[in-house]
């Protein structure tokens, strides 16, 4: 088969003969398989940067799963009203909630940096890794 890169003649007892490639071939593009993980306090402005990035991967014709939703993370803190500790004993609950969304592609990072090269809104954090497949 041409996508078999050793021909084994089992019954001769050749060994396997390399085949070598045509002069017109260009070597193909390493596929990685990129993990972008995005999370913000806001919510809008995360699902709007996740609808671009996906809107980009869409138009260079990529393998896009995602966006999937991380359960948000509540951090709670709780303190005393008075600052001296006098008085009758009133708290504050305070919270912050964080956001979420990972996205895989499938796809040479040279066209990653392209597409994650989108304005990204303020407060929203973007990492990206790589893996090979």
């Amino acid at each position: 088969p041409p996508e078999c890169l050793f021909f084994f003649d089992t019954m001769s007892g050749i060994p396997p003969v390399k085949k070598a490639p045509a002069a017109g071939d260009a070597p193909a593009p390493q596929i990685h398989k990129i993990r972008i993980t995005l999370s913000s306090r806001n919510p809008k402005a995360l699902e709007k940067v996740c609808a671009e990035l996906i809107k980009g991967a869409k138009d260079h014709k990529l393998r896009v799963k995602g966006p999937v939703r991380i359960p948000t993370k509540v951090l709670h803190i709780t303190v005393r009203k008075s600052p001296c500790g006098e008085g009758t004993n009133t708290w504050d609950r305070y919270e912050m909630r964080i956001h979420k969304r990972l996205i895989d592609l499938h796809s040479p990072s040279e066209v990653v940096k392209k597409i994650t090269s989108i304005n990204i809104e303020p407060g929203v954090e973007v990492e990206v890794t790589v893996a090979d497949v």
